[in-house]
């Protein structure tokens, strides 16, 4: 058994989850922020059999794409003023862990 630990994008994660459920998986979601762009995101939790784990794999990626925005960033510039400077950065998408599980109940 594994445990299949999904950090996905806010903006992608009803549309990863909606198909997640609809091909049979039970998911658990947990709010969460990403620490560089101090965005939303959405951690699903997912217990599954070894042979699923290739299945849950394809439907996170398809429905979870990676893109590219503009973000304003802020520069010290030693004039204590930080004017916002923006800057292209890759979103969206997903980072996947895959856990052992050595035991399982649902109690």
């Amino acid at each position: 058994m594994k445990m299949l630990l999904a950090i996905v994008n806010y903006d992608d994660s009803r549309n990863v989850m909606s198909h997640l459920m609809k091909a049979g998986f039970s998911i658990t979601k947990l709010a969460s922020t990403g620490g560089f762009l101090r965005s939303g995101n959405v951690t699903i939790l997912i217990g599954l059999e070894d042979h699923q784990v290739d299945d849950a794999f394809e439907i996170i990626r398809t429905y979870s794409t990676s893109r590219r925005q503009i973000v304003p960033m802020t520069t010290d510039l030693g004039l204590g003023a930080a004017p916002p400077m923006p800057m292209e950065v890759s979103v969206g998408g997903a980072t996947v862990f895959v856990l052992g599980v050595e035991r399982f109940e649902k109690i």
